[in-house]
């Protein structure tokens, strides 16, 4: 086995059987609710996923260019402030962003393991492979799971930090974070750091454009989990009778994501035994990403025994990082 190799190492918690269970749980329950929904995850099979990428491109997309800026800026900081022997990345994907703190781990010489985390064995697999042939010295443990359950029993040092980028906290709602936030604070030793980024509330104007282009890129991927579900669960969604719809909620500040039925419609799903009757211009739920103001994360970490101990914006004020510490 060649030294490469035994720098990666993919353990999978969540084996491909498990997943399927998973839609289909989780696709019964959201499509037998009122409203009805689909979690957000769906979205991302191959097509999706590249769809995403390209809205990161987008002009009036910013987060990903704004949380970009932050850790080319601060990333020296962050490595020399956390100390951190191990690097633990939830939803990781290819970690394109992680390799500005990989650089910055590298040249403190502090780092020794990588744990990306992704329900994506082969962007693991890929990733994994790079970034041991990049980072000599560096072990690659990767998993296989879903971040929201799978921070038990981590690999690497006792001195941890967990990241968490591009907003994604932002897709869970408040129940959900503080659960998140709960298991990051418990897979942490005291002192060990938590890094996550997250977007902040702004002109609605804005957030409108950022989530619902003139070209029609974020439609497609919004529309993208009916053709999961048509593919996965045997339905016959028709995407061209749904419409991407995007709404600021002043209440909550998140933006609401869905689809909208152009027209009454029955939709079969062969895999669930459903059948489903939407009416003309009934919303079916897919997904949020809420924004952030300074008090609200703070208070959120606190809760789980985690101190904000460094904020961080961009210089538009778009965008945080924010680095806290267990206590």
């Amino acid at each position: 086995m060649s030294e490469l190799a035994d720098a990666v190492g993919i353990e999978v918690r969540l084996t491909p059987q498990e997943m399927a269970a998973e839609l289909r749980r989780e696709a019964r329950a959201g499509l037998s609710q009122t409203p009805r929904s689909l979690s957000a995850k769906w979205h991302y099979d191959d097509l999706g996923s590249t769809l995403f990428a390209r809205i990161t491109r987008l002009e009036d997309y910013y987060p990903t260019r704004r949380e970009r800026e932050i850790l080319e800026a601060r990333a020296g900081e962050i490595a020399t402030v956390s100390g951190a022997d191990t690097l633990i990345e939830l939803g990781s994907g290819f970690s394109e962003k992680t390799r500005l703190l990989l650089d910055a781990f590298r040249q403190a010489g502090t780092l020794a393991c990588f744990v990306p985390i992704d329900v994506s064995e082969e962007a693991l697999r890929v990733a994994g492979r790079q970034i041991a042939a990049a980072y000599p010295g560096v072990v690659v443990r990767a998993i296989v799971a879903d971040f929201e359950r799978g921070l038990h029993d981590l690999p690497g040092g006792e001195r941890r930090m967990i990241a968490f980028l591009g907003s994604t906290i932002g897709n869970l709602e408040p129940e959900g974070r503080a659960a998140l936030l709960a298991e990051v604070a418990a897979a942490l030793a005291p002192g060990g750091s938590f890094l996550v980024g997250a977007d902040l509330v702004k002109d609605p104007r804005r957030l409108q454009q950022a989530y619902d282009d003139p070209g029609g890129v974020t439609a497609a991927f919004s529309k993208n989990v009916l053709a999961v579900m048509n593919r996965e669960l045997g339905a016959d969604f028709d995407l061209a009778g749904f419409r991407h719809d995007a709404r600021w909620d002043v209440e909550r500040e998140w933006m609401e994501l869905g689809l909208v039925s152009l027209r009454a419609q029955t939709v079969t799903v062969r895999e669930l035994g459903m059948t489903l009757r939407f009416a003309r211009g009934e919303k079916l739920h897919t997904e949020i990403s809420a924004k952030f103001r300074r008090e609200g994360i703070e208070r959120e970490l606190a809760a789980a025994g985690l101190a904000l101990t460094r904020w961080w914006t961009d210089p538009a004020s778009d965008f945080s990082l924010s680095l806290a510490v267990r206590r």
